[in-house]
């Protein structure tokens, strides 16, 4: 049986942009950092350090050369935050692509664009 979802595979033109990205403006930890020597880097960042899950940064290039039949597109991600009004406005404050909070029947919600243009979903959790 699967117990919880381990890491998410985020496929980047630039990685070190989208680190800066995720470490500075969305406020995420390194939790590693790897390179192998050949080209293949990864970088595993998470919400918190002791978050279940994690995102690895991956060079889209690379994997596709490695890989062409992956699915390289972007997850659609929906983080929750229990300081949902703080953080809209601290990505709003740092120049970071914000949409308008949407109330929803399951709650307050609203999306916000990487470096790169990727979207994702931010739910507000009590």
């Amino acid at each position: 049986m699967i117990s919880n979802v381990g890491q998410i595979m985020l496929y980047v033109n630039n990685q070190d942009e989208a680190l800066n990205f995720w470490t500075e403006k969305a406020g995420f930890h390194v939790i590693s950092e790897e390179n192998n020597g050949q080209g293949m880097r990864w970088i595993e960042i998470s919400p918190s350090e002791d978050a279940e899950t994690s995102i690895i940064l991956h060079n889209k290039e690379f994997v596709a050369k490695m890989s062409p039949e992956l699915n390289l597109g972007t997850p659609s991600l929906m983080f929750f935050s229990d300081h949902f009004d703080q953080l809209h406005g601290d990505l709003s404050n740092k120049n970071v692509k914000v949409g308008e909070i949407v109330n929803m029947p399951f709650g307050r919600v609203f999306n916000f664009a990487d470096n790169e243009e990727n979207y994702f979903a931010v739910m507000e959790q009590k």
